[in-house]
């Protein structure tokens, strides 16, 4: 053989074993299936565990309160003012639960002889003069509060029944 056959033949040779090289890998690796929707559904997806404990999650609390003058510029939240409840213990030895309604101005007395529902008859805030022409347990007579300050703090209850010579009167004080 000449020098010129064998180099021929060795860069055939080199040729040759590198294309069945590639054609043995090649044979070697295996091809996914294409992954089908019923596929995904009944297989599950493997997820690696750590080692380490997971962080736990911080909770951030909001500790700002709404002012009032926030809610009550909100158009959700409203604000009822117009009804206060406010009890009195009266002396003598008498309690007075009043409920104050001051958009109809009328304020309603519960006590343990009755409840009557007065109506304010004047237009002053100091004192503020409730009366209705029943007694407190509903019987005829009348029924006067007056009630003094701004918060509505003392009071002054006067009722007689009908035919009374004198009427009873109790000073009150707001509790609380």
């Amino acid at each position: 053989m000449s020098l010129g056959s064998l180099k021929k033949l060795q860069k055939s040779m080199v040729i040759t074993s590198l294309l069945a090289g590639a054609m043995t890998i090649s044979a070697c690796q295996q091809q996914e299936p294409e992954a089908s929707v019923d596929d995904s559904i009944n297989s599950e997806e493997s997820v690696p565990m750590s080692a380490e404990p997971a962080e736990p999650t911080d909770t951030a609390i909001a500790v700002d309160d709404t002012t009032f003058n926030e809610v009550g510029e909100d158009t959700v939240a409203s604000v009822n003012t117009s009804i206060n409840q406010v009890t009195y213990l009266c002396s003598p030895e008498f309690k007075v639960e009043a409920t104050y309604n001051d958009d109809s101005n009328e304020v309603i007395l519960g006590t343990t002889d009755g409840t009557v529902t007065l109506v304010q008859t004047n237009d002053g805030t100091n004192p503020e003069v409730f009366e209705v022409q029943t007694a407190l347990d509903g019987g005829e007579g009348f029924t006067q509060w007056r009630v003094a300050h701004e918060r509505r703090e003392t009071g002054v209850m006067r009722t007689a029944g009908a035919g009374a010579a004198d009427p009873d009167v109790y000073e009150c004080k707001k509790t609380q």
